[in-house]
Formats: C-alpha cells, structure tokens, sequence
C-alpha cells in the first residue's frame, strides 16, 4: 500500500509519543538525587519515610535563619500547609546537624619540683612566652644587694702576671717593657667598651688601641723628659679626631653621645696606660710588684672592708720589698701603697653592675694595671 493511499492529500499522521526504551525517563529526570549524600537511602529502597520526605521537600519553605549555607532545615507536610505561598525553591538535601565540638581539656598545673629539688642557682626559671627573666642587677637591687660582683681569682692571676711582665720589661729596657705595654692598652680598650655595653664595637676599640700607640710612639720619639706633653698632647688630638668621627656619623643623637663618650674614655684610658713608660724603671718594677700583689690579696674571700685593708696592706709591703732590690728604698712603701689603691680603684669598675665574663677577662686584668700608672710615673719621678 502506498502512502497515498494510506494518508488521504491533507491528512498527516498525529504524532505520537516516543515509545521506546527512554520512554519512562521524562518523569525520572525530574529529580535524581546523588546516591554519595548522607540521609538518602539505597537505589530501589521502597522506605515510606523516604517518599514522604521527598514529597515534603517539592514545597519545603525556608523559613529558619541560620548563617550554615550547608545546613537546610525540612519542613513537614503540615508545617508547609499554614505558610503562606511562595516561589519555588529548589529542593535541597536534608543534612544532619553539624557535630558539637567537644569542650576544651583544662590546662595542666604548672610542674613544682619537690623541695629536696628546687633550684638554688640565684637565676629565675626559663620561659618561652617572652622575655619574663630579669637580670641579676634588677633582682640583686630588688632585694636590697649590691649589684657588684668582683673579677675573681683568675683574672687577678691574669693581672698579676700581666704586672710582672711589666716589672721584668722595665728592668730589661724601655722596649721590653712596650710589649707588655701594648698588650695591656689592647685589652683595655676592649675592655672598657664592653664594660658599658657597647659590643661590638670594633672601630671604637680599634680608634682607642691606635691612640695608644699613638702615645707611645711620640713618647719614645719625643723622649722621657718630656713625657708629659706627649701623652698629653696625644690625648687632645685622639679627642679632636673623635668629635669629627662622631659628627660624621648617621646616627641618632642618644647614640653618638655614647659613643662619644665611650671612644674618649677608652681612648684615654689607653694613652694613660703610657704612664709606665715614661716612669723611671726602679719605679715600675715596684709598681708592677705592688699591683701584682694588691689584686692577689682583694681576690681572697674575705669580708669586704677586711679585704681592702689586707690588700693595700700586702702592697705597701711588696713596695718596701721591692724598694730594697732596687734604688728606691722605703720610699717604695708610698709607690706600693699608692698602686695598690689605684689598682683597688680599677677593679671597683670593672666589678660594677653584674659584668660579665668577658668584662671580668679584660677590663678586670687591665683597669687596675691602667690606673696605676698614674701614680707610677708621678711618685716615681719625685722619689728618684
């Protein structure tokens, strides 16, 4: 039969719905919900519970306020009735509330070691929360104590030996007597900068250490005779150089007023410790004596002003026995004494505010031997 014959000319066959194997897929493509979303049961799982709910969520209506854009309460059949009329909202997946958080664990008490164990170091207990610990200054003057702790035995040794090196120079000749000396100012440049917290500071110890030599020089050019001008002398022209250095320097004010303060005083401290070369040499080799016993005799533990006395007793009597070996005589008891309080003085400021060991390793060997020279060249020039 041919299509004509079949459809008359004007007729055309009513289309009729797809019959085939993807036929039933139009009502399945409403909504499929991901079988990997907790709450929806098993592919093929009849649950009543689970066809009511999903009927319940074609005209759910969010009406919670809730800051959770996860979380979407469901709104049963009978709530849904009394609200009122609203757009369609996709429907969304039911999601268990968000598990509670549990409650912090209290803290720990803090660890005490048992009596029999407690620290008796003198230091406060490491903390890693901020720099809670103190300095032993702070405490030592929070409970009442001097904030002063002597060199010690061992760098009164140092002393001792470094003030025989300097006796044994000077009865050699004066340019036995400029190693020692040399080795004496280097260290108290180093010194006396660390001992006022300025570290490191290589070119001020450097600037100090090179007046020094400086003075030394001019005094073995210009001769003993004239000791004074030379060493003076050196010493304004060391100062004139470090107000230019510290004018020229970017710092802040505060800063190169310290360091200009610290490079004078170590500047002169060095140039002054020239005074054991221009003394005469009977007078060195008593003052290096007395010196070397003085400190010997401070770092011995007795009490306070006990040791003072022992000490400057022991160097009046290493002056008068080293006035008899050489030409001074009993005047080397008054160069004794005398060195023996300047070197007291000297190891006074090298024990101030709890110093380190560094401080105690220089400024403790050499400020005592430093201050002595004054009175070194000066009572032995009128003794001899």
């Amino acid at each position: 039969m041919s299509s004509d014959q079949q459809y008359p000319y004007g007729q055309q066959q009513s289309p009729q719905p797809y019959q085939g194997q993807y036929a039933g897929q139009q009502h399945q493509q409403a909504y499929q919900p991901p079988h990997h979303e907790p709450g929806y049961p098993e592919p093929g799982h009849q649950d009543p519970a689970y066809q009511e709910s999903r009927d319940a969520e074609v005209s759910q209506t969010w009406q919670a306020e809730t800051w959770d854009t996860q979380y979407q309460p469901v709104v049963r059949p009978s709530q849904a009735a009394a609200a009122p009329d609203t757009a369609y909202t996709r429907p969304r997946a039911a999601y268990p509330l968000p598990p509670e958080a549990p409650l912090p664990a209290p803290a720990p008490a803090a660890y005490e070691p048992p009596a029999d164990q407690a620290d008796t170091s003198g230091f406060s207990a490491p903390t890693t929360v901020g720099n809670a610990r103190i300095t032993d200054a702070q405490r030592a003057r929070a409970e009442g104590r001097s904030p002063i702790i002597a060199p010690g035995m061992q760098p009164a040794g140092l002393t001792a030996a470094l003030a025989l090196l300097l006796a044994g120079g000077a009865a050699v000749g004066p340019y036995a007597l400029l190693v020692p000396l040399v080795l004496l100012q280097a260290v108290t440049a180093a010194g006396w900068f660390r001992l006022n917290g300025m570290w490191p500071a290589r070119q001020g110890i450097a600037f100090a250490f090179a007046g020094g030599l400086a003075a030394d020089a001019v005094l073995l050019f210009v001769g003993r005779e004239n000791a004074p001008a030379a060493i003076i002398g050196t010493l304004g022209v060391w100062v004139l150089l470090t107000l230019v250095l510290q004018l020229r320097s970017h710092a802040g004010a505060d800063e190169r007023m310290y360091g200009l303060m610290a490079t004078v005083a170590s500047a002169a401290l060095a140039i002054l410790a020239t005074g054991h070369l221009a003394g005469p040499d009977d007078a060195v080799v008593v003052g290096g004596i007395a010196v070397a016993v003085a400190v010997l005799a401070r770092a011995l533990p007795l009490p306070g002003v006990a040791s003072v006395a022992v000490a400057l007793l022991a160097a009046a009597g290493a002056g008068i026995a080293a006035g008899g070996l050489t030409d001074m005589g009993a005047g080397g008891a008054l160069l004794g004494l005398a060195a023996g309080g300047c070197a007291l003085i000297g190891l006074r400021v090298a024990s101030y505010d709890y110093p380190s060991r560094f401080v105690h390793m220089t400024a403790g060997v050499a400020l005592p031997l430093t201050a002595a020279a004054p009175a070194v060249y000066l009572i032995g020039r009128a003794l001899v």
